[in-house]
């Protein structure tokens, strides 16, 4: 461990290493701690899509900078990431989602993105072997996808050549500070002086937060994905419809899930934050499908405040390996092969869960903290974070270097999600769902 660090990453998820490496890049030294090993979590378990479509607006900046990223990621990191250009379909069941996707082409237009609606007609001569019906779809040729398995080592691998230090099993327990302002980070196996601490922490930061006396808003989800063996004759798009989702790896097999069907399990969290997220479960009610059981107990024991000479959660749980719904696979499973008939001689390889961090609004947050000058909060991507990844490391790497920033910072301040501080553009009706997830 070194004594000392110009800036100190907490998690080696893509966003903590993605900051890391833009920093890295800028002659920083960085040092990032990471509780269990590096994409141990979300950032291996995610979907790999990598989209602007279907961005709530405030969103689509980010987005657009990443792609940009993402184009030139492989030769960056000189590795590979997976990322590959291979557009991203979403079909539309009836003439009321086709007006659904119509309303945001309004911001796609105004940001110069190259999505557009299809009609039946071009939906068959772009997926041959579709057995189903669907009147339109949304189609974004630029849109891409990558390997979440590979893409944060490729990177993690690439900030260590440019002398980032990643200690992975190396949680960090608390930040000390000096004036008001932070001077030091406690991790298990002693202290590192800094003047600059980002928490890129996952579904794990609300927990870090509390410690400090930052109320962060911010709830977990579980989403249940699969993989298949190499399976010749599907489609090469990446393509989601009412109830399925599904997209080509570099290995031939396929990455599937149920689109939105997302497991929300009951704990203590839920009834402290439950008038703030009480407006998206309402809108989003039909995909979350509640639970209760053991996460309530469970985290309703887990210590909410720990001395820095003490051991912390992150050291009693160092992976969260949720267990996959094997009811939604099965489902999503099924309903895709009705559409695509080829799925039906899939061989499943692998199944797996992902805890999403999400806030109350779907919108991460990429933010100084006001009241501990020095730390910095990348959390609560919502199901975006693969794909917007790059930006959102960059980002940071601008903030904490007090540099101009990649796209306006502004609809990601922390400060939003404050009573009465709000300052994000609201969405135009008749956007996209914000609980989508890739």
């Amino acid at each position: 461990m070194p004594r000392s660090a110009d800036v100190v990453v907490i998690g080696a998820g893509i966003i903590g290493i993605c900051t890391a490496l833009f920093l890295a890049r800028r002659g920083r030294s960085v040092l990032v701690c990471e509780k269990g090993r590096i994409a141990g979590e979300q950032s291996s378990r995610n979907w790999g899509w990598c989209r602007k479509m279907g961005r709530d607006p405030v969103e689509i900046p980010l987005a657009i900078a990443s792609a940009r990223l993402w184009e030139g990621m492989n030769a960056l990191v000189e590795g590979e990431t997976g990322f590959r250009r291979t557009g991203i379909l979403y079909l539309c069941r009836n003439d009321r989602e086709i007006a659904k996707y119509e309303a945001w082409l309004d911001h796609a237009r105004r940001h110069g993105l190259d999505s557009r609606l299809i009609s039946e007609t071009e939906i068959a001569t772009l997926l041959p072997g579709l057995a189903s019906r669907w009147p339109g779809a949304l189609l974004t040729p630029s849109d891409g996808r990558a390997e979440p398995a590979l893409a944060t080592v490729a990177m993690a691998k690439a900030a260590a050549r440019l002398g980032a230090r990643i200690v992975e099993s190396c949680a960090v327990r608390g930040v000390e500070t000096a004036a008001g302002a932070v001077d030091a980070v406690v991790t298990e196996h002693g202290a590192v002086r800094t003047r600059r601490v980002v928490l890129a922490g996952g579904a794990w930061s609300r927990l870090f937060c509390g410690n400090l006396g930052i109320a962060f808003p911010q709830l977990k989800v579980l989403g249940s994905v699969l993989r298949t063996k190499p399976l010749p004759g599907a489609p090469d798009l990446a393509v989601a419809g009412a109830d399925f989702a599904f997209r080509k790896r570099l290995d031939g097999g396929y990455t599937i899930a149920q689109k939105n069907a997302n497991i929300a399990h009951v704990v203590p969290d839920s009834f402290r934050l439950f008038f703030r997220f009480l407006p998206a479960f309402r809108s989003e009610g039909n995909d979350i499908r509640l639970r209760f059981g053991r996460p309530f107990f469970d985290e309703l024991r887990s210590a909410k405040r720990w001395g820095l000479d003490e051991a912390s959660p992150f050291e009693r749980q160092r992976v969260l390996d949720p267990a996959p719904s094997q009811r939604i696979l099965a489902q999503g499973l099924r309903n895709l092969t009705r559409s695509f008939p080829v799925f039906g001689d899939a061989r499943i390889a692998e199944q797996w869960a992902g805890a999403i961090d999400v806030t109350p609004d779907a919108i991460p947050v990429i933010s100084p903290v006001g009241q501990i000058p020095g730390f910095f909060i990348a959390s609560g991507f919502s199901g975006h974070g693969f794909g917007v990844a790059p930006a959102a490391g960059h980002l940071m790497t601008d903030l904490v270097s007090g540099e101009t920033p990649i796209v306006d910072p502004q609809p990601y301040s922390l400060l939003r999600l404050g009573a009465g501080q709000s300052r994000v553009p609201k969405a135009q009706p008749g956007g996209p769902r914000s609980a989508e997830v890739d």
